[in-house]
């Protein structure tokens, strides 16, 4: 039995992974998904205090409450930076797997921005600073190839993300992250451009100096950026891989 810890993507919250929890528990694992400071239910919390070590800690909070280890770590879009200081943090063998899903894929000493355009970050950081709480307004979820129903239900739900950690650099070894298993997902059907450097590094044998190809394998997903809203009957199977 493996423990499930889902970190969400920037604008959204624990009810993204309302549609695959359900079959990990059913298959004999526990499911814990985390809301972070400030978005989705805890978008009351929304302040210019938020940090991306605020973010951190709500998962490490997380793991330590419950006392889990065989932790399956799976982190999607701005998660995948909130997912790797998790990781560094916690001491060698208590996370057995990370499972990034079209996530941010840092190196140490870079933020969640670092790796987007000049405009996209300029775009951002001026949009923020136009609200109450230095907060980056929600685009629309049909960027990301969602329509329909879903597209609705994900928009209703969608809060705006706190600014601060857009800007502030992660510190972490990468050779603790390269001992833990990787599984790296790429959403490509429609790809969103923001995570396109992710997905190369993912494919880089320099990255993290050669330690990031080894011990990582790389899946390319037929599904847009949400793919636990889109296709969780594709996502599913290879998370539970992900705990074997």
């Amino acid at each position: 039995m493996a423990n499930f810890v889902l970190v969400h993507g920037a604008w959204h919250g624990a009810w993204c992974w309302s549609r695959v929890c359900p079959a990990l528990i059913r298959a004999g694992h526990n499911a814990h998904a985390v809301t972070l400071t400030g978005v989705g239910e805890r978008a009351h919390l929304l302040s210019r205090n938020i940090t991306l070590q605020t973010h951190i800690n709500d998962v490490l909070g997380l793991i330590e409450a419950e006392e889990l280890h065989d932790i399956v770590l799976v982190v999607h879009s701005y998660g995948g930076i909130v997912g790797t200081g998790v990781a560094n943090q916690l001491a060698a063998g208590r996370v057995k797997h990370i499972c990034y899903i079209d996530a941010v894929l840092p190196k140490p000493g870079e933020a969640w921005g670092s790796g987007h355009s000049t405009a996209v970050r300029e775009q951002r950081i001026s949009a923020a600073a136009a609200t109450e709480h230095n907060a980056i307004p929600a685009p629309s979820p049909q960027a990301w190839g969602l329509m329909g129903a879903d597209a609705d239900w994900v928009r209703r739900r969608m809060t705006d993300h706190p600014a601060a950690p857009y800007t502030e650099p992660l510190h972490f070894d990468t050779t603790k992250l390269a001992a833990i298993g990787r599984t790296y997902l790429s959403c490509i059907a429609p790809s969103s451009p923001t995570i396109d450097p992710s997905r190369r590094r993912a494919l880089d044998p320099q990255f993290w100096d050669g330690a990031w190809l080894p011990g990582s394998r790389n899946i390319d997903l037929a599904t847009g950026h949400d793919a636990m809203v889109s296709a969780p009957q594709v996502l599913i199977p290879i998370m539970l891989e992900c705990a074997a």
